[in-house]
């Protein structure tokens, strides 16, 4: 796995948010904003884009050969000097998984922030080594966001 370099200061971060969903109670930009600058560990312009499952089956089908929709994905375009990437959230699937796992819905947006923040950053699940890092990563995010462990419901 590919660790990204941490710098001196704190990491700039440039942040579109697109609203392409119907779905009501959606994060703000701030909101959004400081989870993912939370995560960052060196500069980034990324585009955020909350979408509906239409959109989201989409994607999820044409860029990872699956056929449903999917709470996040992302999208890296430059991952040298500064990092440049897309995040799409389904909205509402994380609805559904919120509610389904007793979760506060604006704390799950924050989990989902800063874990695709990591993914953007070359940080990933696919091992038992790698998750448990990862995970570790997000709770330590989360708790610092004065958010629940998001690992234990």
């Amino acid at each position: 796995m590919r660790r990204a370099g941490k710098t001196e200061s704190s990491p700039r971060l440039s942040l579109t948010v697109q609203y392409a969903s119907k779905t009501q109670h959606l994060p703000t930009r701030a909101q959004l904003r400081r989870w993912i600058k939370a995560a960052l560990q060196r500069d980034a312009i990324i585009t955020l884009r909350i979408v509906d499952e239409p959109e989201g089956r989409e994607l999820n089908r044409n860029y990872r050969g699956k056929d449903y929709a999917t709470n996040v994905l992302t999208f890296v375009y430059d991952d040298l000097q500064t990092l440049a990437g897309d995040i799409v959230i389904c909205a509402p699937v994380v609805e559904r998984e919120a509610t389904g796992q007793g979760r506060g819905l604006i704390a799950h947006y924050a989990h989902l922030c800063l874990h695709a923040a990591l993914h953007l950053q070359g940080y990933d699940h696919e091992n038992d080594a790698d998750a448990a890092e990862m995970e570790q990563m997000e709770t330590e995010l989360m708790l610092k966001l004065s958010y629940p462990d998001p690992y234990r419901i």
